[in-house]
């Protein structure tokens, strides 16, 4: 049987790049600019939230009414996008690149079979600035990919990105032939609910063991060990001979 094709569903915060506070910077900002005030408390950090579902706590947090709520939300996530923009150069200068992030990347991108997007909380609009800012963006297919903007429910973005790589690809992308590696207990929570093998990496706030315990099939320390990521992503997904 030959070998079919599989998704490949890239985390982006934590798993391939650390932007460190720029994130939070640019809800303090927006917040401000929405609110009329600064925030006293911001979403905590490294969740792997939806930013649509940390904006909503954020405001509720801050003592927003929540008759309020989704106004000022559709407000902020508009207004997100433009004040990341405005820190691509903090971006580039603070944020980094995690460890073997660029060989895993190429690796994936380079087989035949694999078909490399992301699945992230991210709006899209700040997922492709931060992937941009680390020249990472050539990487994956950003079209077929699933986002904050399409979907504040992270588990459903799955199903998104597999019905977009079918149209674009010809094949039916199923929990059998799709991956996600991330970092967080929200990657984990997503594959599981939405429809993908999860390959965890200890490369967030996450340790291995609670990856683990939350449902990982598979748990790196990195992704820094290329062939271990390759096999891995074989081991979970039906490969075909």
């Amino acid at each position: 049987m030959a070998e079919r094709q599989t998704l490949i569903l890239w985390d982006i915060d934590r798993t391939l790049l650390y932007v460190g506070d720029i994130d939070r910077q640019v809800y303090r900002e927006t917040f401000a600019e929405v609110v009329g005030r600064p925030a006293e408390r911001l979403p905590a950090r490294g969740t792997g939230v939806t930013m649509p579902l940390a904006i909503s706590s954020l405001l509720l947090d801050n003592g927003v009414p929540e008759s309020l709520v989704p106004d000022l939300l559709g407000r902020m996530m508009e207004l997100l996008p433009k004040r990341l923009a405005a820190h691509t150069e903090d971006l580039r200068g603070q944020g980094v690149l995690m460890p073997g992030a660029v060989a895993a990347l190429e690796a994936v991108q380079g087989h035949e079979h694999w078909v490399p997007t992301a699945v992230t909380g991210n709006l899209k609009p700040n997922a492709l600035l931060k992937l941009a800012a680390f020249n990472l963006d050539g990487y994956l297919d950003t079209e077929i990919g699933g986002f904050a903007s399409d979907d504040d429910h992270r588990p459903a973005l799955v199903r998104i990105a597999q019905k977009r790589a079918q149209v674009k690809h010809g094949t039916v992308f199923t929990r059998a032939n799709t991956v996600i590696i991330g970092d967080s207990l929200e990657d984990v929570r997503t594959g599981l609910e939405g429809g993908a093998s999860v390959i965890g990496v200890t490369s967030g706030k996450t340790t291995g063991d609670e990856l683990a315990a939350a449902g990982a099939d598979i748990v790196l320390d990195s992704l820094e060990d290329v062939p271990k990521l390759c096999a891995s992503i074989k081991d979970v997904t039906v490969q075909g001979d």
